[in-house]
């Protein structure tokens, strides 16, 4: 299996919403270049893995983003100047635990 290049990512901005917004979640905007990059698309789920931990988040393509950085919402433990990866999850391997044979 091959490895994708898939360079860091510096966060520029962080957004968080309140209870009661219609549009709450953890969602990374990126670049339409840099995500394809990392062959992902606008409404697809990814990891963004940060230097404390990682979570899911729905891609939105937002070419505003300025390159090599992400916009982050509702992700917590991450801030502005942090260095994140985003890494599409792979559904297609099959995992040791919990297989039944």
């Amino acid at each position: 299996m091959t490895r994708l290049y898939n360079p860091p990512l510096q966060v520029v901005a962080f957004l968080g919403t309140r209870r009661g917004e219609p549009d709450r979640g953890p969602q990374v905007r990126i670049r339409g270049d840099e995500a394809a990059l990392r062959m992902v698309q606008d409404g697809e789920m990814v990891w963004v893995q940060g230097p404390r931990r990682q979570e899911l988040a729905t891609v939105r393509i937002d070419d505003a983003v300025p390159k090599g950085g992400v916009v982050v919402r509702d992700i917590t433990g991450l801030g502005v100047s942090e260095i994140v990866r985003i890494v599409k999850p792979d559904l297609d391997t099959g995992s040791s635990r919990g297989t039944l044979a």
